[in-house]
């Protein structure tokens, strides 16, 4: 009789959650962006989250939170109520770099947060302001090292994907340069736009608007072919063998929520993804959809995070 009661109970258990999922979502939906509006992570939360909105029935609301490199907001969002209505939307590094760049975290990206899907993936690219000297990566490389420790680069935070693609950058290119952290890639880019900082290795997404403005000057990609968004802007890999860089954004929510609540927003992020109008405004903005399984993105998640902890080891990136 024992395990009868056991199984209804875990059968009933099982039934309350399907029905969950299925009434869910009743209210608006809240996505905490750990950075402030223009970056990458900003706009492609913003863009699934106007067809999520379709897809649900319900408001999705952008709450953007910056600071500490995407500590701030990735401290409120694991403090959340697991009931799906808040869920986490970061750039890879938050989530898989931060903990190896940060003495203390207010959060635990392992403990605190369940896998969901990564839902774009994207390069980077070297730009620097539209008046300054520097044409080609080489232009680029050579007057860091003729004045080392002269030139400075923006980023959006230690430890964020910005910073991580410069300091690859520049252990690449055998360069010394000075890196300045901002609250978030849109502050950082309009300083750069402003002449202030010398270059940035940020997401095409965040870019593409200024260098089509020609306020912007593309020097390299990070991929190692051409990006097609950027016609006639050279792989940096063409200048220093092998370079590579990809930055990703994706869905985690806070521990305890309901699985059944993971696959429904995992499903429903894989159809919105399917859109094609979603397609090609994600296309404009050099951002490509991903929308892999929740099993998937954790796995990718531990190989990333191995990664990062030995490159910001070797470029000794910590904050005590």
């Amino acid at each position: 009789m024992k395990l009868v009661r056991l199984i209804v109970l875990a059968a009933g258990a099982l039934l309350a959650g399907i029905v969950q999922a299925q009434s869910w979502p009743q209210k608006p939906v809240k996505f905490i962006v750990p950075f402030p509006p223009g970056g990458a992570t900003d706009i492609s939360a913003r863009l699934l989250g106007q067809q999520l909105q379709e897809i649900w029935g319900q408001t999705v609301v952008i709450e953007n939170r910056g600071g500490a490199g995407g500590g701030v907001g990735a401290t409120e969002a694991a403090r959340a109520t697991p009931d799906g209505y808040t869920l986490f939307f970061p750039s890879g590094s938050v989530v898989t770099a931060n903990q190896h760049v940060y003495a203390k975290l207010g959060y635990d990206p392992v403990k605190d947060f369940l896998p969901v899907t990564k839902v774009v993936s994207g390069p980077q690219v070297l730009v620097v302001n539209a008046n300054s000297p520097y044409k080609t990566v080489q232009d680029l490389i050579n007057a860091a090292k003729a004045q080392p420790g002269r030139l400075n680069f923006g980023h959006a935070g230690i430890g964020s994907q910005t910073h991580l693609a410069a300091e690859n950058f520049v252990s690449s290119a055998r360069i010394d340069a000075l890196h300045v952290p901002y609250k978030g890639e849109g502050p950082a880019l309009n300083d750069l736009v402003a002449g202030q900082i010398n270059f940035m290795v940020t997401n095409v997404a965040a870019a593409v608007g200024f260098i089509n403005q020609g306020r912007l000057r593309a020097l390299g990609v990070t991929s190692k072919s051409e990006f097609p968004l950027l016609p006639g802007v050279p792989p940096i890999a063409k200048t220093l063998q092998g370079f590579e860089n990809t930055g990703w954004f994706g869905i985690v929510a806070p521990a305890g929520t309901p699985k059944e609540i993971i696959q429904k927003v995992y499903r429903d992020t894989k159809t919105a993804l399917g859109s094609t109008q979603l397609k090609a405004r994600m296309y404009v903005q050099g951002l490509q959809p991903v929308g892999d399984t929740p099993d998937e993105m954790g796995r990718a998640m531990k190989e990333e995070s191995v990664l990062w902890a030995r490159i910001v080891k070797e470029r000794k990136i910590q904050v005590k």
